[in-house]
């Protein structure tokens, strides 16, 4: 019987955990040097030990990130901030040291005629990723390289703590029962505060459920306006932070000899150059632009003849105005659909589809989490055990915004050649249960979890060896959604929705009429989100092309803004020091990745629909020859042997409804 470690981490032995961590570091520095130690050096004795005493360390780390991330604590954040540049400091002295650099390139001269495809990949992003950690520069030059790569995780952790800490600091406080009249009631009850007067309040945060609630259904627009604004002026010491990342990024990339950090950047990507990144950008910007004025002025015609709107539609007034239009086309109002999509219902749905898609099978299991809400299944396919996930998925104080699937476990063979099976995370932050009412999940909140759980399957679902290009590991950042965003254009499909859609109180399945409009209204303003999405593009391949400061970085957004969005935000809007992905996260010069990825996910997702979706030679040629290679090849070969052929960007046009 394979056991799985357990997640036993607590306030109670962060430190505990941090020493054990410090004690690796140490350890695997000893092993380093009795590697290099080795007369005679090879893939077996020094490659393969490599990567295990780094996957070791981070079966140690990766849970006290996790916990500051999903239980964010001043407990947390003090063992994460003091860990993080030991850490750093740890990898890029690695990535300098020219001893290993030259064992990995002589072992795969020596050895690469003999070598599997997985074990050549291993060295061959090795010896890549050494020459962009600078091991080629000379001793100064490393000096500086290593000091500006722990002030970077140092910035980025502030940034992030930040933006967590402002999120989490502000309310807004509603007392007229008019303000808040045609909020639904579950959303009603979840905003009550009874004030020691007696009083009952409605509070409003800028946790996302909340925030949400109030800006689709508020009444109030000057209110509206007000938490938007809290919303996107949130963090301005942020702005500060942006200067330094950007400098040190540029400083970064001219050390090792690139012209910009969007060049450095897209050496690990699949894009080739920055040009080509715009270019792309500017053609799907320019494909729909004309649609999304159309969605727009249809917008601003409804405001105004049916709610007597006196100007246009502003940024703070979309999410109101928008869910009114979409209600009267399509009758599909989020708090209508909740009830059919409790979060544990949702999930079993899930499971039934992924049986009927992939032949998987998910299993409960009693085992230590961080909070009673966590759900642990162990995940098998065909019978056989192939991994574990936790799923994290209700809002609450002190958890990250967003969501994202983490890996903990990679599923890798030891040095004794047992197989170790993979584990993943997966967390949101969907409505929270009350004592009254299960969590009920939006539409959307549906297409996130299905997105999620397929970045989990691409981790979960590998036959990988080697722990290096296993799972997501070695993947290109631009393809890497790939199988994310494929499997969220399932979550509306009516042959998925009568798997789980049932109402929580009553059970009875959706009526067929509510998928058919859920479906339909998929594509409701989707030019207008795509917009969206190519302006954060841009803005992030763009402010990486150089070193700018905030003015100037202000100026871009701006000049992004004038010719790519048709609904154009308020000047005080500070999109940029809430932008984690690119200043906190790990898709700085690579936000396009989200699009690049669609293309691709669209393709496929088309293939599946025009043979029906379960198609089994289909699903097992996906598995064999995409999701079970990780990064053990370049994902453009993986996904062309899965299709045989490139992706067409017009699939992704298509997906969204969109005619150029």
């Amino acid at each position: 019987m394979y056991i799985f470690p357990e997640f036993n981490l607590s306030e109670e032995n962060l430190e505990e955990q941090k020493e054990k961590v410090l004690k690796h570091l140490e350890e695997n520095k000893k092993k380093i040097e009795e590697l290099l130690n080795l007369k005679e050096k090879s893939y077996l004795n020094f490659v393969k030990p490599y990567q295990l005493i780094h996957e070791r360390l981070n079966w140690l780390f990766q849970p006290i990130a996790h916990l500051n991330y999903v239980k964010n604590s001043e407990a947390t954040q003090k063992v994460y901030s003091e860990l993080l540049p030991k850490i750093t400091e740890y990898y890029t002295n690695l990535e300098q040291d020219e001893r290993l650099y030259k064992a990995f390139k002589e072992i795969y001269e020596k050895e690469k005629e003999n070598l599997n495809q997985e074990q050549k990949k291993v060295l061959e992003n090795l010896i890549r990723d050494f020459e962009l950690g600078g091991v080629g520069l000379d001793k100064d030059k490393r000096e500086r390289l290593k000091e500006i790569n722990i002030k970077l995780s140092q910035l980025q952790n502030q940034y992030a703590q930040n933006l967590l800490n402002a999120t989490n600091q502000y309310e807004l406080i509603i007392e007229d029962y008019e303000d808040v009249k045609e909020l639904p009631e579950t959303e009603l009850e979840k905003a009550k505060v009874k004030r020691e007067d007696g009083k009952v309040v409605y509070r409003f945060t800028l946790q996302q459920p909340s925030y949400i609630a109030y800006m689709t259904y508020g009444s109030n627009r000057k209110l509206r306006e007000e938490l938007y604004k809290a919303y996107t002026t949130r963090a301005p010491e942020n702005e500060k932070l942006i200067e330094e990342i950007l400098s040190l990024r540029y400083e970064k990339a001219k050390l090792l000899g690139f012209k910009n950090y969007a060049e450095l950047s897209l050496k690990t990507k699949m894009a080739e150059s920055p040009e080509e990144v715009i270019a792309f950008l500017k053609e799907l910007a320019e494909k729909s632009k004309p649609q999304g004025k159309r969605e727009y002025e249809e917008l601003n015609r409804f405001a105004k003849e049916k709610y007597g709107l006196n100007d246009d539609v502003q940024a703070y007034d979309l999410a109101y105005y928008s869910e009114k239009l979409k209600k009267q086309k399509y009758d599909v109002n989020d708090e209508v659909y909740k009830p059919y999509f409790e979060k544990k219902q949702t999930l079993e749905g899930l499971f039934k589809f992924l049986n009927k898609l992939m032949k998987l099978e998910f299993k409960e299991v009693d085992t230590p989490v961080w909070d009673e809400t966590v759900n642990v299944y162990d995940v098998y396919r065909k019978g056989q055990l192939i991994g574990r996930i936790y799923f994290d998925l209700e809002a609450r104080e002190g958890k990250r915004d967003g969501a994202w699937m983490d890996e903990w476990i990679s599923h890798h063979e030891d040095e004794n050649g047992n197989i170790v099976k993979p584990v993943a995370h997966i967390v949101a932050n969907f409505s929270p249960s009350t004592e009254d009412t299960p969590s009920l999940l939006r539409p959307y909140d549906v297409e996130t979890l299905f997105h999620e759980m397929g970045h989990a399957l691409h981790h979960l679902l590998s036959e990988v060896k080697e722990p290096f290009v296993s799972g997501i590991s070695g993947v290109e950042w631009d393809a890497v959604e790939f199988p994310s965003q494929f499997l969220e254009q399932f979550a509306y499909d009516k042959e998925v929705l009568k798997l789980f859609a049932k109402h929580y109180q009553t059970g009875e399945p959706m009526p067929e009429e509510m998928m058919d409009k859920l479906k339909e209204a998929k594509n409701f303003q989707s030019a207008l989100a795509m917009l969206r999405q190519l302006e954060f593009g841009l803005f992030d391949i763009k402010i990486h092309l150089g070193k700018y400061t905030a003015e100037e970085v202000q100026k871009i957004l701006d000049e992004i803004r004038d010719e790519i969005a048709v609904v154009k935000p308020p000047k005080y809007n500070k999109f940029q020091w809430q932008f984690g992905h690119i200043f906190a996260g790990g898709y700085a010069a690579g936000y396009y990745s989200y699009k690049w990825a669609e293309v691709l996910s669209a393709d496929a997702y088309f293939m599946f629909v025009d043979t029906g979706i379960y198609n089994d030679e289909l699903a097992d040629s996906l598995y064999t020859e995409f999701l079970s290679k990780g990064g053990s090849l370049p994902a453009k070969e993986l996904f062309r042997n899965f299709a045989g052929r490139d992706a067409d960007i017009n699939a992704l046009l298509k997906l969204s409804g969109i005619k150029s």
